[in-house]
């Protein structure tokens, strides 16, 4: 075989090959003033030419709409905040490598980590497809964790900072 046939035999495997898809994983923890607590399912995220997709497999969750965000920090332990405890305070703030300061929702200029509700619902199960299009690259959300708030967001800081998303619910850290 010529090297001009082997080249173009090499590259027709490569071209047919499958692609693998590059998967991250969540799984989601209950979060609690002494740390992780019970287990509520996972998620699943995955790069498309339209963003990250966060594929939700949740249960035992509050129904109703809850505020969803990556945060800055890769850990879920407990923190504190004028001398009392929060849970999953280890995650830090919401990932804002841009240093926006704002938090305008998943498709605005604000924080990279603001993503879109999760509505969970009356059985506590929260089984859906999310996209954030912003979210160019997953190892933009490497060495960072997935935090699900008890209310619902309005991706404004107004009139309730940070959407009013209020306390941190369940949280996960993202690894490959």
């Amino acid at each position: 075989m010529s090297s001009a046939a082997a080249c173009l035999a090499a590259a027709l495997i490569a071209i047919s090959a499958p692609v693998v898809a590059q998967t991250l994983t969540a799984p989601m923890h209950l979060a609690t003033p002494t740390g992780p607590g019970e287990s509520v399912g996972d998620i699943t995220i995955t790069q498309g030419q339209a963003g990250a997709s966060f594929t939700l497999d949740l249960h035992g969750l509050p129904p109703g709409p809850h505020g969803f965000h990556v945060h800055a920090n890769a850990s879920c332990a407990p923190g504190e905040k004028d001398g009392k405890p929060v849970p999953a305070g280890g995650a830090g703030a919401h990932l804002d490598p841009a240093m926006s300061g704002m938090h305008m929702g998943p498709t605005g200029t604000g924080h990279l980590g603001d993503l879109p509700l999760i509505t969970v619902t009356a059985d506590g199960a929260a089984r859906a497809v999310l996209s954030a299009p912003r979210i160019r690259s997953l190892d933009d959300l490497r060495g960072h964790a997935l935090m699900i708030h008890l209310g619902g967001d309005n991706y404004a800081d107004t009139p309730a900072p940070l959407g009013g998303g209020g306390a941190r619910l369940a949280c996960g850290v993202i690894g490959g």
